[in-house]
């Protein structure tokens, strides 16, 4: 277990990163999709060069929306809108993507064999906070991913700091985190992942503005977390600030590229 001192904030590293989040085919089964993501498409991005780290969230098929529910938030996700998984890519600099030009030639070419629709959500450098809550010697059994979306009235430099100085610390704190990862996202652009025979309809009020990863022991206390104190306090917060939190359960998180390495068989 950690060492630190109660209530000592823990070591928080800022990276480059980027989220492409990801629907299936539906005209073959959705297994189907996900294996060929998971072994023939993976191959193509782990070769990019200038990646720190490329990981695969695997989403649950059924995902009706975790975070309970919220007075004038959308907690219920939509149906025609749940995402079947996210690509979370992490470059080494700000030059990286430039790098990996042709890599991203032949992702944008092989799309098609797999989704049916893509959308690119970029942050900024160091936009990208994961918080070291767990030594090395604890492992995390169950996941979620939430996806947060910024009320219109409100500022997307205030939203920013709430999520990077009062939402990441709090959860941060709670003691149960095993893994802690946030992201706020610029303003989405189509011009950035416009890969061709693939859809990338994102209407202004389906679009997300920041993204939380949550990693627990397992199962049971994530099930634990979304029931408790923590949960309430944070949805009345988060009440003023954000429109929608849609909270998933995440299946698998696999990892195909570490420190900079692809790793010859991806680790979960």
């Amino acid at each position: 277990m950690r060492t630190s001192p109660p209530n000592a904030q823990p070591d928080v590293k800022k990276h480059f990163s980027s989220s492409i989040l990801l629907w299936v085919r539906t005209d073959q089964p959705r297994q189907t999709g996900m294996d060929y993501w998971k072994g023939p498409h993976s191959g193509i991005i782990a070769a990019t060069p200038g990646l720190a780290e490329y990981r695969q969230i695997h989403l649950a098929e059924h995902n009706p929306g975790r975070w309970p529910a919220t007075s004038g938030v959308e907690t219920i996700i939509p149906v025609d809108r749940k995402i079947d998984g996210v690509a979370e890519v992490t470059f080494q600099s700000v030059l990286s993507p430039l790098q990996g030009r042709r890599q991203t030639a032949l992702a944008y070419r092989d799309e098609i064999n797999v989704f049916r629709r893509t959308l690119l959500y970029a942050g900024p450098p160091n936009s990208s906070r994961w918080y070291d809550v767990a030594s090395r010697a604890e492992t995390v059994g169950s996941r979620s991913i939430i996806y947060l979306r910024r009320r219109d009235v409100v500022h997307a430099g205030e939203f920013r700091k709430f999520v990077n100085n009062q939402l990441g610390p709090a959860l941060s704190n709670t003691s149960v985190m095993k893994e802690l990862r946030t992201q706020t996202f610029l303003p989405w652009n189509e011009k950035l992942w416009d890969t061709p025979n693939v859809a990338h309809d994102n209407p202004d009020d389906q679009r997300f503005h920041a993204s939380v990863i949550l990693g627990f022991a397992d199962t049971a206390a994530r099930d634990a977390f979304f029931t408790s104190t923590t949960v309430e306090i944070l949805s009345r917060q988060l009440t003023a600030l954000a429109s929608a939190i849609h909270a998933y359960d995440v299946d698998a998180a696999l990892t195909y590229v570490r420190h900079g390495h692809a790793l010859p068989h991806y680790e979960e």
